[in-house]
């Protein structure tokens, strides 16, 4: 019973809101180009299936590509840089100095070195500038983060730096590995929307793309319709990660950080 009640609680407190929004625009005769109420936002979500599909499947594609990027490049300079003091102090400072600086600010240039004829390029390089620091950062601390007495119990045995990162440093690090992963998710999805924004091109059509469109054309019920596409891609990557971490930690038998 209670186990049902959790579940039917959400539910219940947004069909809570949902009425009480549609009654106040009835109510208070709100023009729809201001709030449209939530039925016009659903006959949106009906109307416009066809193309808000097709433009949440670029951006999401522009999404999982800025993962797999800033992937690429964070885990794989955290790998190096932990192999060395000196490195990772060297190279720490570049990488917060870029995760601070707003990608309004760097999309102008990314966007001459790209050209307007490869705006979705643009765009992914400008998504995964905002999802690498979470990476590299999760990959550094778990890297860092294993036990010290193994580490000097590796020491005793005179293993090689890459003896201890493949067989102490990695399996330890996978927890926060995961974990930076599931940050850098939600910050792809939000850096691919924002790229597109700031581009100025509606070369990608994505997501951002509509619902500057609806928005200019004072269709507000359109532009909510994309909002709705947006918050379920989101909770769909979430979901996927989810699920891979729980198969990670059904294989390993033990609990994941923040999982």
């Amino acid at each position: 019973m209670k186990r049902l009640i959790d579940i039917a609680a959400p539910w219940l407190l947004l069909a809570l809101l949902l009425g009480v929004w549609e009654a106040a625009c009835r109510m208070a005769h709100i023009p729809p180009y201001f709030l449209p109420p939530p039925s016009a936002v659903a006959a949106a979500l009906v109307t416009s299936a066809p193309i808000l599909a097709a433009s949440a499947a670029v951006t999401f594609g522009m999404a999982l590509q800025a993962l797999a990027v800033a992937f690429i490049i964070g885990g794989g300079l955290a790998l190096l840089v932990s192999l060395s003091r000196p490195a990772e102090a060297a190279v720490r400072p570049l990488a917060v100095a870029l995760q601070v600086t707003p990608v309004v600010a760097i999309a102008p240039l990314v966007l001459i070195w790209f050209g307007l004829d490869h705006a979705d390029r643009a765009v992914v390089a400008l998504a995964a500038a905002v999802a690498v620091f979470p990476l590299f950062s999760g990959v550094l601390t778990g890297l860092n983060s294993a036990d010290p007495d193994l580490e000097r119990l590796f020491d005793l045995y005179g293993a090689s730096p890459w003896q201890r990162l493949w067989r102490l440093r990695l399996p330890s690090a996978l927890p926060f590995v995961l974990e930076g992963v599931r940050v850098a998710a939600g910050l792809a999805v939000i850096g691919a929307v924002v790229a597109e924004f700031v581009s100025g091109s509606g070369a990608a059509q994505g997501l951002a793309w509509r619902l500057l469109e609806a928005g200019n054309r004072l269709r507000t019920a359109d532009l909510l319709a994309a909002l709705v596409w947006l918050t379920v891609m989101g909770l769909v990557l979430n979901a996927i990660i989810a699920a891979v971490e729980r198969a990670i930690t059904r294989r390993s038998g033990r609990p994941l950080a923040g999982g």
